[in-house]
């Protein structure tokens, strides 16, 4: 659950949170990332996000050193920024894909080709992969214009070698 505080110089809004996430691996264990909002962004996240709810956030990640005390030792420990929460409640019952299985290779990697090309073209067996479907996301923000500068090349010139090599 996300706890909500203030600065104590301007009563500045500060929500921090824990997420969790997946390993990249299905055997490790999930991991975890301490996330700050600030400001506006601090009351929705208060507001808005519970546990168990399907987030996706942009911000800034950072390192922060922390020492302990009484053990003497510093920590370092990652903390995301954040600035802009995604809600992703609209589909609860999401089921990742599974990857698809690759078939085992029963012929060698190179086999000579057939002299008469009697032989008829390979045909894919076996069931189709599984799909996520994703679900249509309406960002009321809208995409901002890039602008882009034409340039000229130009050759680079060619430049006499230094013969001299004593640097004075």
């Amino acid at each position: 659950e996300p706890q909500l505080r203030y600065t104590a110089d301007n009563q500045l809004p500060v929500a921090e949170m824990v997420v969790q996430f997946s390993g990249l691996r299905s055997e490790e264990p999930p991991s975890t990332l301490k996330v700050v909002g600030w400001g506006n962004l601090a009351q929705e996240i208060k507001e808005r996000c519970h546990p168990g709810d399907r987030v996706l956030l942009e911000g800034r990640l950072s390192m922060n050193t922390i020492e302990r005390k009484p053990e003497g030792f510093k920590e370092k420990r990652a903390e995301l920024t954040v600035q802009k929460v995604h809600y992703l409640e609209a589909d609860r019952n999401f089921i990742p894909a599974e990857p698809a299985a690759t078939p085992a290779r029963t012929t060698p990697a190179y086999s000579a080709p057939n002299p008469d090309y009697s032989s008829r073209p390979a045909t894919a067996t076996g069931s189709p992969a599984k799909v996520a479907t994703v679900p249509q996301v309406r960002d009321e923000e809208p995409m901002p214009t890039v602008r882009t500068n034409q340039f000229q090349s130009q050759p680079l010139p060619v430049s006499e070698p230094d013969v001299d090599d004593i640097p004075f």
